[in-house]
């Protein structure tokens, strides 16, 4: 399979606007290539999420009828341009509505008022129901796949081994909250804060399972990513819990890390720079080091 990289991602973009009826995103500007290659068409206002791999399409098809039923329910969210995937050689290509240019950029606290009322949903009719679980670790196997050759085996082998270890124990835990609706990647780069407030970005890992999963993606942010403590402080108490005093923070908090430093290793191909942070992500996690900073990808 040729390699998902921002030129592929661009000629997949193409065919999909082809397909959609679409003018052809010959000006489209890359705003994000990770899981999916963002870019925004210009005019129209359109945003373009292209899946990395063909596999991805249950999931896609899943986010855009998740939005539509989020924004049913007053959530502040981003919504779809058009309601259906695309394909493209496979790939899935989903189209949603430009929001308006953002007031600033987001901070932790903005994520409180969006998670509260996440938080406090019934768990939904289908569709788009049954959500499914939070399985951070069920990846784990395509992004060392798509690394093979380019990254150390023992690396490799220590990850899965770390997520058996860690799938055990998460099915172990006992919540604090009760279990419900979560967003699954509670960051504030995916909170866009426009002019009448924060909206609620890239719901694709929306799933029902322990709402601890949203809170503890902040608290290892602020010991790996550098966010500052007040700026956490800020987000617990608009949210009113810190899950640091649950008994089962360290579980989610392992489960979350191994999960991100295996979600790398699709990058290192071709990328020296994601190479150098799956080593760095790798060798914290064998060390047991807590507190070593990791950068964003």
């Amino acid at each position: 399979m040729p390699a998902f990289d921002e030129a592929r991602a661009r000629v997949l973009l193409a065919e999909a606007c082809r397909t959609a009826g679409l003018p052809a995103p010959d000006g489209a500007r890359m705003l994000a290539l990770g899981e999916n290659a963002v870019l925004d068409l210009g005019d129209p206002a359109v945003v373009a999420k292209v899946g990395r791999a063909p596999d991805l399409l249950p999931r896609a098809a899943r986010e855009l009828t998740v939005a539509g039923w989020l924004d049913d329910r007053g959530v502040p969210v981003v919504r779809p341009y058009l309601t259906d995937p695309v394909t493209a050689q496979g790939h899935p290509v989903t189209f949603w509505r430009r929001l308006p240019p953002a007031v600033r950029p987001a901070r932790p606290a903005d994520l409180a008022p969006l998670l509260r009322a996440l938080h406090a949903l019934p768990a939904p009719p289908a569709p788009p129901a049954p959500l499914g679980r939070r399985d951070l670790l069920a990846p784990v196997d395509r992004w060392l796949a798509a690394a093979d050759g380019h990254i150390d085996p023992a690396d490799a082998a220590f990850l899965r081994a770390r997520r058996e270890r860690f799938v055990t124990a998460a099915a172990a835990l006992t919540p604090h909250l009760a279990p419900g609706t979560v967003h699954g990647d509670a960051l504030p780069r995916n909170v866009h804060v426009g002019p009448a407030g924060p909206v609620l970005l890239d719901l694709e890992n929306v799933a029902d399972d322990l709402r601890e999963h949203d809170l503890v993606v902040l608290a290892l942010s602020q010991d790996r990513y550098g966010v500052p403590a007040e700026e956490y402080r800020a987000f617990t108490a608009a949210y009113g819990w810190d899950v640091r005093d649950w008994d089962g923070f360290a579980v989610l908090r392992g489960t979350r890390e191994t999960a991100s430093a295996a979600w790398v290793a699709q990058q290192v191909p071709g990328n020296p720079a994601a190479a150098a942070e799956f080593g760095r992500r790798v060798a914290s996690l064998r060390d047991e080091e807590t507190s070593v900073r990791w950068y964003p990808f």
